[in-house]
């Protein structure tokens, strides 16, 4: 390039930039809620580009304070930091903050259907009928804590197998949850060497590590661009796919055998609300919308409760004094002759407070699920414009020091009195706050506890080299923090 052209080219990059920051300081800056200053086309990128993004954030909120805005590209985030910002937007301000950003990945797949996805009166009907159905269900028949015990017991059978060697435990740990789900679903579990169950969980294996791929966020951030590549976003969007298949194969199945007087599960429980409403044309119940919610209940449902046992297992590995007191507590309460039950917990404070540690310590959702303004919302003596992306950043919850003092520090007296009691603390918010707090809970929270407790209950847990070595640190940290991947040796008690 001549030195009249370098010049020119300069000199309208200049332009472009200074016309670029008076547009951004005139149209937003006024309104929006502070932030750093972006970069034109790039915005905040080469700021956030850090293997600690978490370190960066907070270091922004210390900077702007408790609500501040950063640019991925050309996305406008509003990011919601600490435990008194989020709960005053999703508790005090909740059906402003209630609507769910359509992530493309998540759009090209479900087309704004499913209780993950939808908004508006769609997901409240959801919503509503699928807390109530998993709520009641049964009908008076086996119980949802019966189901998860009797999981368990396959689980059990299923390391014995391994007979002290070592092993990967991703896929056993996958499968419990996931036949739990699949009892609820369809009122069936699989055999964990069925073929078909295989291939289900290593494709929801896949996912689970796929969503944190770099090309998997430059897509949600320039889907018009990269759909048309090839990548790992075309392979969730496939995998799901197959999963839509399945449940839309097992509602098939349901519908020539069934019985509107005696639904059997979930789908069933579906099937019959869309015979009820089948003559409202209004009706959100359909098989789209059966096909979504329950993929969306099925991957939720395993992935996460799955990544949480697994990342416990390696965490009471590295620090045996912590397991050992889980072994003697079991011990002294449950012993050896019968199944821990949800009744128990009550009595075994050490556990419980291990299990709620486990879930703080690793921030499994540490953005929890983006948020979307419908329309200017006022917020803080600020306005976040319409169509603005929202994070409640769960992480700076559970990792405030004034809740948890030693927050980068595994410790179950996080959860303890001075006496040893079991001991509530608002800031434990994996699940998310508000309207749209995880729709699965409560049965996340029965999963963890009894699969967990049966599992020491059993077994000893022995690492592969010395447990001061182990690595904790998470596989990958963006939309999910993904444990690292290891191998263990369960030996029997």
């Amino acid at each position: 390039m001549d030195p009249w052209g370098f010049t020119t080219f300069a000199l309208v990059a200049v332009v472009f930039f200074l016309f670029f920051q008076l547009i951004w300081s005139k149209g937003y800056k006024a309104r929006l809620p502070p932030g750093p200053t972006p970069l034109p086309i790039l915005g905040n990128m080469i700021q956030l580009n850090s293997k600690n993004i978490f370190t960066v954030l907070d270091k922004l909120a210390e900077k702007y304070g408790s609500i501040y805005t950063i640019h991925q590209g050309l996305q406008r985030i509003v990011i919601l930091h600490g435990y008194e910002a989020i709960k005053e937007a999703l508790i005090n301000q909740g059906d402003e903050f209630v609507y769910r950003e359509q992530l493309p990945i998540f759009e090209e797949a479900f087309k704004g259907k499913g209780v993950l996805s939808s908004n508006g009166e769609k997901w409240k009907h959801i919503r509503r009928f699928s807390l109530m159905t998993m709520k009641n269900f049964g009908m008076g028949k086996r119980t949802v804590e019966e189901r998860v015990q009797e999981e368990a017991r396959y689980l059990v059978k299923e390391i014995q197998n391994t007979k002290g060697q070592a092993f990967d435990p991703t896929f056993i740990l996958g499968c419990a949850p996931c036949n739990v789900i699949c009892s609820i679903l369809f009122n069936d579990r699989f055999d964990y060497d069925d073929k078909k169950f295989l291939h289900l969980m290593e494709i929801l294996n896949e996912n689970f590590r796929l969503l944190n791929t770099p090309w998997v966020q430059l897509y949600n951030f320039y889907p018009s661009l990269i759909k048309h590549l090839p990548g790992s976003h075309r392979t969730i969007i496939k995998n799901i796919k197959q999963i839509m298949d399945f449940i839309m194969e097992q509602a098939k199945k349901h519908k020539e055998i069934l019985d509107p007087n005696n639904p059997r599960d979930y789908i069933d429980s579906f099937l019959i609300k869309m015979q009820q409403e089948k003559l409202n044309p209004q009706s959100e119940f359909s098989y789209q919308e059966l096909v979504a919610t329950g993929s969306n209940l099925f991957a939720a449902g395993t992935g996460t409760t799955a990544s949480t046992l697994r990342y416990g297992l390696l965490l009471l590995m590295k620090y045996p004094e912590i397991q050992a007191k889980v072994h003697e507590e079991i011990d002294r309460v449950v012993g050896s002759s019968r199944a821990p039950s949800m009744q128990d917990r009550v009595k075994m404070p050490y556990v419980d407070a291990v299990v709620h540690e486990i879930q703080r310590y690793i921030s499994l959702l540490p953005f929890s699920l983006p948020r979307s303004a419908p329309w200017d919302i006022h917020f803080k003596n600020y306005v976040i414009p319409k169509g603005t992306t929202i994070f409640p950043l769960l992480h700076s919850i559970l990792y405030d020091r004034k809740a948890f003092p030693n927050p980068y520090q595994f410790d179950p007296q996080n959860f303890l009195d001075k006496s040893g009691n079991f001991q509530k603390n608002d800031y434990f918010t994996p699940f998310s706050l508000g309207k749209r707090i995880c729709l699965g809970e409560s049965l996340a929270r029965m999963e963890l506890f009894l699969f967990l407790a049966t599992i020491l209950q059993n077994f000893t847990l022995k690492p592969l080299v010395n447990p001061k070595e182990l690595d904790i640190t998470p596989l990958k940290i963006g939309f999910l923090c993904v444990p690292p991947i290891f191998k263990l040796s369960l030996l029997p008690r």
